[in-house]
């Protein structure tokens, strides 16, 4: 396992033993200043064909910026960055997360042979949920499941039972996040108590939206003249012993780690819903998948490896070419869910302003992250990637095979997702227009002022990743290339990818004014705004 620490730089004070102060602001090394100038100097209309294979996908980067020079430039800026201490401490589960002191090691959840350390307890955890989904499906008691949990333990799983199952589930699934109450209220509407499980997913098992959503739940069983209610509660947590003490039984509740961050949780127990959906062959898949897009990142030259470019490439965009966002566009309708859990993943990872040491970092962090399934989103938002004067590079996604028997639709589909990506990148400028409107306007005047109109800039960059076809297996792959990928912007940014301090702070504050809207007296001073707001609401509630 390498060391942390540099023998020749002294530590930051405050900061763990593990940490030095070796790793220098981004911006003030000489690397990133090379990787910057390559950058500015690469080929970015696509001269080159560059698709990259990994686990099945592939990815192309072809309308990215891309040059021999910037491939070395990306190589070297790696090396000076610790990269290989960084992957290797991720993967064999060293303290990656440094300011909670923990590992982050989601690779061992999805590991067909885990890791030594943690190889006997992930498995009998993986049997423990595949032997329960079997046990219900053969008791054939409940056909409704509500899943009641919020962040990570809701996306992963609404994601890929909403990608896999659209077809039909077997069992009818509802996920319950939000507190806002009529979350809860379509969650239960309609179904039978009798024959309906709640699943309570919460890492810590202290979530506010969580708990005050299951306590509906356990009310609404209750009230249905259910004696036991907790027969049909099951929980999935990091703190089994706040899930005793709410009264689940001990035999129905899944656990996994503090080492398993909560975006990173779909491969653990957390998956328990998708399996109760789909089949525990598709929560099998989805590791699969994963696992593949693990090897791939831990094996192939850093050249070949579709992690590590991909990363390099939203490091160009961001830093250097100035784009402040993301758009992600799945041409696939069953990936709606996508969009939310890569804003999750990407956001909360890569929101940060201070660097490994505590200081200010040196070049702006990860972007805005949004979209949504093509073609909707042409009919939505394309108009200011083509034409507005920031734009924002393209993550297009799609399957090379559909699953429907519609062969028309993909033909149609496939051409959209390729003529979009194309109009981003050639453009079409005011003088090739204004040459055309000319044989249809008279008025040359007017054909050179709807010219201008109607210009597209073109040279704005987009990556291409193509399935195979929408499998479990695939979008394991899919969601690991992506956690990969922001795992290496946080090394080369110099940031923790792996805590979410300004969240936790919101909560604090939240719970402070639940208790002034309570009744309680207020403690310490609210801005003039909040404490108006407060004392209204104090009134009416």
């Amino acid at each position: 396992m390498p060391s942390c620490r540099s023998k020749e730089e002294p530590r930051v004070k405050g900061a763990p033993a593990y940490l030095s102060q070796a790793l220098a602001p981004l911006a003030d090394t000489a690397a990133w200043k090379a990787f910057a100038e390559a950058a500015l100097r690469a080929d970015r209309g696509a001269g080159t064909l560059r698709v990259l294979e990994a686990a099945g996908l592939a990815v192309d980067l072809s309308t990215q910026a891309q040059s021999p020079e910037l491939l070395e430039a990306g190589l070297a800026l790696l090396a000076e960055r610790d990269f290989g201490a960084w992957r290797e401490r991720l993967l064999e589960g060293g303290i990656a997360n440094c300011t909670e002191n923990r590992a982050a090691w989601h690779t061992a959840l999805r590991a067909e042979e885990p890791p030594g350390r943690v190889a006997g307890r992930v498995l009998a955890e993986r049997d423990r949920v595949r032997a329960f989904v079997r046990h219900i499906d053969a008791q054939g008691r409940y056909d409704s499941v509500v899943h009641i949990g919020i962040g990570g333990s809701d996306w992963g799983p609404k994601l890929v039972v909403s990608a896999l199952g659209y077809a039909g589930t077997r069992r009818q699934m509802r996920f319950v996040s939000n507190i806002d109450g009529h979350a809860i209220e379509a969650g239960l509407l309609g179904l039978d108590p009798r024959r309906t499980m709640v699943v309570v997913s919460s890492k810590s098992f202290n979530t506010t939206e969580t708990l005050n959503n299951a306590q509906c739940a356990l009310r609404w069983l209750r009230e249905a003249g259910i004696a036991d209610p907790w027969e049909h509660v099951v929980a999935v947590t990091a703190n089994a012993e706040a899930a005793k003490r709410m009264g689940v039984a001990p035999e129905r509740i899944f656990t996994f780690w503090d080492w398993a961050g909560g975006r990173y949780s779909v491969w653990s127990a957390i998956g328990l819903p998708i399996a109760l959906a789909l089949g525990a062959e598709a929560l099998d898949g989805l590791l699969q998948g994963a696992a593949a897009m693990d090897a791939h990142f831990a094996q192939a030259p850093l050249e070949r490896n579709a992690p590590v470019q991909l990363a390099l490439t939203g490091l160009a965009n961001r830093n250097v070419f100035g784009y402040a966002s993301l758009n992600i566009a799945p041409y696939d309708a069953r990936l709606v869910h996508l969009v939310p859990y890569l804003q999750q993943l990407e956001m909360e990872s890569l929101g940060k302003s201070v660097d490994l040491h505590g200081q200010p970092v040196s070049v702006p962090t990860g972007p805005v992250v949004w979209g949504m399934p093509g073609t909707d989103g042409q009919h939505t938002f394309f108009q200011w990637l083509h034409q507005g004067p920031e734009g924002a590079p393209v993550d297009f996604i799609i399957c090379r095979e559909a699953d429907h028997p519609y062969p028309e639709h993909h033909r149609l589909l496939v051409a959209n997702c390729l003529a979009q990506r194309e109009a981003l990148l050639r453009g079409k400028p005011a003088s090739t227009l204004e040459t055309e409107l000319a044989a249809k306007e008279s008025d040359p005047e007017r054909a050179a002022w709807l010219a201008r109109h109607k210009a597209h800039p073109g040279g704005r960059p987009s990556t291409l990743i193509v399935l195979p076809r929408l499998t479990a297996h695939s979008l394991g792959a899919l969601l690991a290339l992506y956690e990969h990928k922001v795992f290496v912007q946080g090394v080369v940014w110099g940031i923790n990818p792996f805590d979410q301090w300004g969240v936790e702070y919101g909560k604090v504050l939240a719970t402070g004014i639940a208790e002034e809207l309570a009744g309680k007296a207020p403690v310490g001073q609210r801005d003039p705004s909040t404490a108006h707001w407060v004392e209204a609401w104090r009134a009416a509630l």
